[in-house]
This record gives C-alpha cells, structure tokens and sequence, in this order.
C-alpha cells in the first residue's frame, strides 16, 4: 500500500494538514488500511524532504497545511500511469508461514490450512455483507458520504473479495498438494519396505543327524 502516493492523490484537490489527510484516506478506503498521525506526518516530512510537498502555512488553530508541487504531481501522475509490477509481489505472511510450516517436523499443516480456510471464509462472508450494505446505500466504517467516496469503498470490497476468494481457492488447492505428497511418500515407503523384504537372505533350515 502506497501511504506516500495515497497522501500526493488527498493533496492534489488541495492543501490539507495531517489530520484532514489521515480522516480522508480512510473515508476513500472505508478505514480498511487505518493510519495513526504518526504515520501521515512521517510521510509528510519525507514527501517535503524529497520536494514533492511544501508547508502552506497554518491556520488559526495551529495546523500545518502542506500542499503538492509540480513535482509532487508529477510523481503522483507517473504513479497513475504505471502499472503496480508484480515482479517482486509484496510478502504474503500466509505463504511465507505455509512455506515453513511444511519444513518444520512436528507441524500440522493440514490444521494449519484448514483453521486459515475457516477464518478467510468467515472474513469473506463479513466482506460479501458489507457490499450489500454498501450497495444500499449504507457508507463504509468511518466514511463520509459522497457519491465518489462509496464508489471508492465499493472498489475497496470487491478487490478484498476477489483476493479473499483466491485465498481459499489456493487453500483447497494446498490441501490437494499435502494429501498427493502423503499418497507419494506412502507408496515410497511401501516400495521401500517390499525392496527390503526381497533382498533379505532366506533363512537356512538346520539339519538334523540320523
């Protein structure tokens, strides 16, 4: 998630100061990704340091306002026409905890799998009843309505829905691995052992005298 280009896009329609910038980037997002002011006013003296911002003075409470540059727009329209690259995908916690845990003797991943399976079907059902609430007309968690912030939450859903989907499309695809893996190493096991039986030597009978 980009915050700094979130925050360019907030400037863009004019200067803000950080608490204005925190409560609009959650009302466009439906406060899925929620920022504290720490985070935005971070962002903001990176974006100054880089000259993509500058202050705009303050007002009569003691707010400081930043506004964009030119170069801050020009950042912000690059950022729009590019395309997010998926040549270094961001860290997926799931996979990366999917990935050890088949690695790590003593771990079941099939339970592993199995409780993710039943948290991500619970969250896409809450996800599937805030897009008919949304579609009612109801606003997101901590939105303002207006007609270009519900469109924004509704985009929001259907991209958490889509992804919520695949998640456990590739759970039951996981789960599909780990009994087929079972089904190879039990058949190895059982070759081995037959390859062990047929090597043994037969045992010689004792003989007895007359």
């Amino acid at each position: 998630m980009s915050i700094r280009h979130g925050l360019l896009a907030l400037l863009d329609q004019g200067p803000r100061y950080g608490y204005q910038l925190r409560t609009e980037f959650e009302a466009r997002t439906g406060a899925t990704w929620p920022l504290n002011v720490g985070q935005v006013y971070t962002t903001l003296s990176r974006l100054e340091r880089d000259g993509l911002v500058e202050a705009a003075g303050e007002d009569d409470e003691g707010h400081q306002f930043y506004a964009v540059t030119d170069a801050g727009r020009a950042e912000l329209r690059t950022w729009f026409d590019t395309p997010v690259p998926r040549t270094s995908p961001p860290r997926d916690e799931l996979a990366i905890k999917l990935a050890m845990a088949v690695t790590v003797p003593g771990v079941d991943v099939s339970a592993v799998v199995q409780g993710q399976r039943r948290h991500s079907i619970k969250a896409l059902q809450d996800y599937t009843r805030l897009k008919g609430r949304a579609l009612a007309g109801e606003t997101g968690p901590g939105t303002v309505p207006s007609e270009g912030n519900d469109l924004a939450w509704l985009l929001v859903l259907d991209q958490l829905i889509f992804q919520t989907e695949a998640e456990i499309r590739w759970l039951d695809h996981c789960e599909t691995r780990l009994a087929q893996q079972a089904e190879l190493q039990q058949a190895r096991a059982a070759e081995a052992a037959r390859d062990g039986a047929a090597r043994k030597p037969g045992r010689l009978g004792r003989r007895t005298r007359a």
